[in-house]
């Protein structure tokens, strides 16, 4: 893949969609949180929910048949491919920390820091209820790679403490600040209000039932 080949720039230069990505991302990662409770507990599900969202968005821009879902098991970074180009869909709620890969177990984690190498351009939702801060950002692979280079793995990515579920690799927050802040990333800045939304979670599986 070229390094500089990122057909989803064209997001952050065409103002229109910019605009609507700033109005309706907060109401419909709103309603992703909503699907994903249970007795007022948001479900580790959401993250899924969130991720339909994005993707939604970009089939809604280059049309489904330029945006591929369906990406093997496998592929533990790569969500979505838009014009072949693989991208890593990642989001963050306030001050938590951004996985770079799910892991089941610490030597897997040990694993993927050895042989890990950026392979694909992320988009990150960083989410803030309440604040300004926060936003959409587009973080290139070459921003990516320079970090890396610069910081060191043991500086770019943290394993998970010993003893503990896993969960993951993250990157650190050094990482996530130095790329954020290159001037190479692109960000749509999104006040993250909350509104008070009558949504039934199950009236559209319902209105499915009715279907002859």
């Amino acid at each position: 893949m070229q390094e500089n080949n990122n057909p989803v720039k064209d997001l952050f230069s065409d103002n229109r969609l910019a605009l609507r990505i700033k109005n309706k991302l907060p109401k419909l990662f709103h309603i992703a949180e909503l699907e994903s409770s249970r007795a007022g507990k948001i479900g580790m599900e959401v993250g899924s929910a969130r991720e339909k969202v994005i993707i939604a968005l970009l089939i809604y821009k280059y049309g489904k048949e330029k945006v591929n879902t369906n990406i093997p098991l496998t592929e533990a970074e790569t969500d979505v491919i838009v014009n072949n180009i693989p991208y890593s869909i990642k989001t963050i709620t306030g001050n938590g920390g951004v996985k770079a890969v799910w892991t089941v177990d610490s030597s897997s984690a040990a694993n993927f820091i050895d042989n890990y190498m950026p392979k694909c351009h992320i988009i990150l939702i960083q989410i803030n209820w309440g604040y300004k801060k926060g936003g959409f950002s587009l973080i290139p692979l070459q921003v990516q790679k320079m970090v890396l280079s610069k910081l060191g793995k043991e500086k770019y990515l943290k394993l998970p403490k010993t003893g503990t579920n896993p969960r993951g690799v993250e990157f650190t927050k050094e990482a996530i600040e130095t790329m954020l802040t290159d001037k190479e990333t692109l960000k749509i800045d999104v006040d993250w209000k909350k509104e008070i939304l009558e949504y039934d979670t199950y009236k559209k599986w319902v209105e499915y039932w009715k279907e002859d």
